[in-house]
């Protein structure tokens, strides 16, 4: 059985919800994203240990502080590619940024390949299930386009210029007709 919390941010962001196992953080997305399983039905309303402990771990990432711990996490059908752009962007600090180009940079040395698709990092960033956690966020385009985050183009926005970075480098792109 999965249960669920949700959890209030900051008055310019989305609220957040929590999905666990019940031992693990299953899922932490914004609501109004397009999170793949944000509307399963059979979810329990149950505050547990891990959303406790999540829940600290947002109320200092909100209040300006970096948190020295990492909720315990389970991310579940992970390819071992998904999983090498989970262990990247894991490493992205905060108020800081990477372009998909350069995960797909890192991932080609490492496979002794002439070139990875930065098309394909990109559908990996997109599945991460664990937004702020693992900051899917600090991925941006090559040329500073704010593009490709499902929590929203305005959370993405507003959670960049919460870790003080230089907004003036980035720019949301036009919608396509």
């Amino acid at each position: 059985m999965s249960f669920k919390w949700k959890y209030k941010t900051p008055e310019q962001f989305d609220d957040l919800m929590m999905i666990s196992d019940g031992q693990n953080l299953t899922a932490l997305f914004f609501i109004n994203s397009c999170y793949p399983y944000k509307e399963k039905e059979d979810l329990q309303i149950k505050n547990l240990p891990i959303f406790d402990n999540t829940c600290k771990w947002l109320d200092e990432y909100f209040s300006g502080l970096v948190p020295n711990f990492t909720p315990k996490i389970k991310i579940n059908n992970l390819t071992n590619f998904r999983k090498k752009v989970s262990d990247i962007m894991a490493q992205i600090p905060y108020g800081k940024t990477i372009t998909y180009s350069d995960i797909a940079c890192k991932i080609a040395i490492e496979r002794k390949i002439n070139k990875m698709s930065s098309q394909a990092v990109g559908g990996a960033v997109g599945f991460n299930p664990i937004c702020l956690i693992i900051p899917c966020h600090r991925v941006v385009g090559k040329n500073g386009s704010l593009t490709g985050y499902g929590g929203g183009i305005k959370n993405k926005y507003y959670l960049l210029k919460h870790e003080n970075n230089d907004m003036s480098k980035f720019f949301i792109p036009k919608m396509r007709t």
